[in-house]
């Protein structure tokens, strides 16, 4: 696990030296700000839990609250479906297949609007998977940390809506700086 957040942390630094500007008028810093405020104004609405349950067991469905699974704040996540993780836990590089719609959180922030994209209703795209924990892999660093850390917690067989800032989100979009909400249902079979 620390190799892990290791490399991220290296991959994420990385990008951004690469970068020659984040924004004409923008700092890297002033952007990172304007990442909080649009995450923290999403959850203002929400029920925030900083920590996960000692016994993992989580309130689920479409009013259960977001738990901060990151210790810095990077990912928050609303259990809509727990799956059951003491017969259906994830092994180690294990493919896992999943489906997501996913909304620009900064995008909210500034014009109120959620707009979607993503292939949870699309079943004619291609199917989306990463091979759990193998980060050396362009099929699963693709798709950054975040979504991958609520199968740390749930079952397989698990629906979650992931607040996802951009240090744990798509190894293409770290320099953008902007925190997604994800819908995501997980599966081992591709669907």
């Amino acid at each position: 696990m620390r190799n892990t957040k290791k490399f991220f942390f290296l991959f994420a630094l990385a990008a951004i030296v690469s970068m020659t500007s984040c924004s004409d008028s923008e700092s890297y810093a002033q952007l990172l700000e304007k990442e909080r405020h649009a995450t923290n104004a999403y959850l203002a609405n929400c029920r925030v839990v900083n920590n996960i349950p000692s016994d993992t067991v989580f309130e689920v469905g479409a009013n259960a609250p977001y738990y901060r699974i990151d210790p810095e704040g990077n990912v928050y996540m609303q259990v809509i479906k727990a799956g059951d993780r003491k017969t259906d836990k994830v092994k180690n590089s294990e493919r896992i297949y999943f489906r997501y719609m996913r909304y620009n959180l900064y995008y909210w922030y500034t014009y109120g609007e959620m707009l979607g994209e993503g292939n949870e209703n699309d079943m004619k795209a291609a199917p989306t998977y990463f091979n759990y924990g193998n980060y050396t892999l362009t099929t699963s660093a693709q798709w950054g940390y975040g979504i991958q850390l609520p199968l740390k917690f749930l079952g397989v067989d698990s629906e979650v809506n992931i607040i996802i800032k951009s240090q744990f989100g798509w190894a293409s979009e770290i320099s953008m700086v902007q925190p997604y909400l994800y819908h995501v249902r997980y599966f081992r079979n591709q669907i």
